[in-house]
């Protein structure tokens, strides 16, 4: 089974979809917040489009024949939110035509699960 999902998973990559492709040059090299994104990653018995694994975080980009698979897009997602992750879904055509407002959709998903570090207090002492 393993041999199979790498070699979906490569083929997956290589024929990504517009939208797909506009996300990864976002996600790819750090880019985003510094974080490590990978692409159509295997997870149990599903490919994810993409995920970090140190915020648990996947994305994942529905085109139209999504709307026919719901049961199945639920019973993933249910599977994968048991194994600690946090799926974030968004259409094709909002990463295509809404690309600024997908990346603050997810900027803020990530400030909300990483705080960033509390402001170091000021010193008291000398010049007080």
């Amino acid at each position: 089974m393993g041999g199979l999902m790498r070699e979906r998973a490569r083929a997956l990559r290589r024929e990504m979809t517009e939208a797909e492709r506009c996300l990864w040059y976002q996600l790819r090299a750090h880019r985003f917040m510094g974080l490590k994104f990978k692409r159509q990653k295997p997870l149990g018995s599903y490919i994810v489009d993409f995920v970090c694994l140190e915020i648990g975080l996947i994305i994942e980009l529905d085109g139209g024949q999504h709307a026919e698979q719901l049961a199945y897009d639920q019973r993933r997602d249910c599977w994968l939110k048991e194994q600690g992750f946090t799926v974030l879904r968004f259409w094709n055509h909002e990463m295509l035509q809404q690309t600024d407002a997908v990346l603050e959709r997810l900027r803020l998903w990530v400030e909300q699960k990483q705080p960033s570090p509390p402001a170091p207090l000021p010193q008291t002492g000398e010049g007080s």
